[in-house]
């Protein structure tokens, strides 16, 4: 039997595509990935004020599609429209809260901290992704040949980058790095700093000239690199505008410790998702005293699979 053919729909921001893609590998569907662009002043509109028509998005041309896996503002008109014209029974699927009427799709995934309900509507603890224990598990020695080859256990710090609530100064990175500084004094671990895709290059700068050459940091962007510090280390820390990268890191069963910034605005959505964490005993806060836990891995996304496998 012929695997289903699904389009995923972004805006090309690396979160919203490891959402799509982290499903639609574990649907086991064979799947083309299309950005999204929108027109003239229907960048700026949200979707509940747009006509569902092609003049709201440029023209994709893929036509062979069952399924459209969609994420992120810019694409619900694009999903909902594509269903409409199609000339067969097509599922859409919308993943975080795609603030139209629900009944547009089949299915919304949509993680707790969104606090959206419908009988539609399948609620995850943080955001679903693309990683898997075994991709970790096979890039765990990437990182050899990179990291200072002595008997320090290894801590990771996964950089996010700047966002409207978030600020990526000088001033909030020495926060950061400076309550590092008085953990490595105290217990003598190797620091690995592994940038994103959002990381600006001058913070990637400032960690290098911050911990010298005693400590690893990757200067570019480097998938592998990212999946290794995850396999080799004891402890993760991430900052707190990645939600999606917090949720990553929970597959690994590790202790995860959340580098706070002060927000520029009200960030309660995101205060919602970190609390929601605590309480599932994932993560603490760096600057809380180092202690070792456990809790059960979070694979959020073949959950998800599971039950949309059994609704379609």
């Amino acid at each position: 039997m012929s695997k289903l053919k699904g389009l995923l729909l972004t805006q090309g921001m690396h979160g919203m595509i490891s959402q799509v893609k982290g499903l639609a590998k574990a649907l086991d569907i064979d799947f083309t990935h299309c950005k999204v662009e929108t027109n003239n002043i229907w960048k700026i509109i949200p979707p509940r004020f747009s006509p569902i028509s092609q003049t709201v998005y440029k023209k994709i041309d893929q036509t062979d599609f069952d399924l459209i896996i969609s994420c992120g503002r810019k694409s619900v008109i694009p999903s909902i429209h594509l269903k409409s014209i199609s000339n067969k029974k097509i599922i859409n699927i919308h993943i975080q809260d795609p603030k139209v009427n629900y009944k547009h799709f089949d299915i919304i995934v949509a993680p707790e901290h969104d606090a959206i309900k419908g009988e539609n509507v399948i609620i995850t603890k943080g955001a679903i992704h693309y990683l898997t224990e075994k991709e970790i598990l096979e890039n765990k020695e990437y990182l050899n040949s990179f990291i200072k080859k002595d008997n320090r256990k290894i801590w990771a710090l996964i950089l996010g980058g700047p966002t409207k609530y978030y600020d990526y100064s000088t001033k909030n990175m020495k926060h950061i790095f400076s309550m590092f500084y008085k953990l490595l004094k105290k217990h003598d671990f190797q620091l690995v700093v592994v940038p994103s895709m959002r990381t600006p290059l001058s913070t990637i700068h400032y960690a290098k000239e911050f911990f010298g050459e005693n400590h690893t940091i990757i200067m570019d962007v480097d998938k592998k690199a990212y999946l290794s510090a995850l396999a080799i280390s004891e402890n993760i820390v991430i900052t707190c505008d990645s939600s999606s990268m917090i949720s990553e890191a929970a597959l690994t069963g590790k202790p995860i410790y959340v580098a706070n910034i002060l927000p520029k605005k009200n960030d309660k959505r995101f205060q919602r998702f970190r609390n929601l964490f605590r309480e599932l005993n994932i993560t603490r806060n760096l600057g809380e005293e180092v202690e070792i836990w456990n809790y059960e891995k979070l694979d959020e996304t073949n959950r998800v699979a599971k039950l949309i496998k059994e609704k379609i």
